[in-house]
């Protein structure tokens, strides 16, 4: 069996390209990947077409058709993400069998972590809602409704897949008039899966926090969930593990309150507040008036103590 050959880079570029593709402390947003089925038109089509305007820039598109079954044989779709530097995927593809169908997936460590198979029952694109849309590159505000998300396994992993697939740069700070687009996820009683978005309107209230008002913009997805493909607890804990750089110690005589306000506690010794040497300055000290007015007080204490002791050896 022969070796594999490590080439190693030649040029600039190449050795930026290779040492940008190595772990990192902070990891970038991720990027997507759009492959094409064998047959993929309609519905499934004008999705991936609006899910790709909603994640540019972050975004790879194959225009090609490929011949991939990604739960029978995930292979050619975790070489196409290796190539392409993609850590999410969207692969569309409609038969009689399994009609409009969409399979969203993450990889770790160049493998298939989780995937999960949609069928599109009812779309409605973006192009469809005549009404003014929201910006390029905007980070969403993303709700999801219903107690279902957190009672099984698989709606668990599905909701971190939809954060996931909708995260962009982390940033530390955000304006109200920055927040201006909703993702809304729903779980109905049938177990369908809603998808609705949402443009943020800023109206006046006459207050000094305006009065919100959501208007529907695209896309509206009713979705299915056909086929899972979940990791292991083992190798989730281990692709969410963070290093250590990263990890908070905790702080001594520091809190943080219900509110996200950090408080601190100070510890000091004994002030001996008697031997401090203090200057007198002169708008402390009294004036003269003051001064004869405490020496008549005192002469008249002096004299009223004289005449008691006076009276009392009598």
């Amino acid at each position: 069996m022969s070796l594999l050959r490590i080439r190693k880079p030649k040029t600039r570029k190449g050795k930026k390209m290779l040492m940008a593709r190595e772990p990192q402390l902070i990891e970038a947003a991720r990027t997507m990947l759009f492959v094409d089925g064998r047959k993929c038109g309609g519905s499934v089509k004008q999705f991936m077409k609006d899910l790709n305007q909603l994640k540019k820039p972050l975004v790879k598109v194959l225009n090609r058709k490929n011949d991939i079954t990604p739960f029978e044989d995930p292979s050619s779709l975790e070489f196409l993400t290796m190539k392409n530097y993609a850590a999410q995927f969207v692969f569309g593809s409609t038969s009689k069998k399994r009609p409009d169908n969409i399979v969203l997936g993450r990889l770790y460590e160049n493998e298939v972590l989780d995937m999960f198979e949609l069928g599109i029952k009812q779309y409605k694109a973006i192009s469809e809602f005549m009404n003014e849309k929201i910006g390029a590159c905007v980070k969403p505000c993303l709700v999801f409704n219903g107690p279902q998300w957190s009672q099984t396994e698989e709606l668990r992993r599905l909701r971190n897949l939809f954060i996931d697939t909708f995260h962009r740069e982390k940033v530390d700070s955000i304006r109200l008039q920055g927040v201006e687009h909703v993702m809304s996820f729903t779980v109905t009683d049938n177990m369908n899966i809603l998808m609705r978005s949402y443009k943020i309107l800023l109206k006046k209230s006459g207050q000094k926090t305006p009065r919100i008002e959501l208007e529907e913009i695209g896309p509206s997805a009713d979705f299915v969930i056909r086929r899972t493909k979940i990791a292991s607890e083992d190798l989730y804990k281990q692709a969410r593990k963070q290093p250590k750089q990263l990890k908070v110690g905790k702080k001594k005589n520091i809190s943080t309150d219900a509110m996200g306000n950090t408080k601190g506690r100070v510890h000091m010794g004994k002030q001996l507040t008697g031997s401090i040497q203090t200057r007198r300055v002169k708008a402390l000290r009294k004036t003269p008036e003051e001064k004869k007015e405490n020496r008549q007080k005192k002469k008249v204490a002096l004299k009223a103590a004289a005449a008691e002791a006076l009276a009392a050896s009598h």
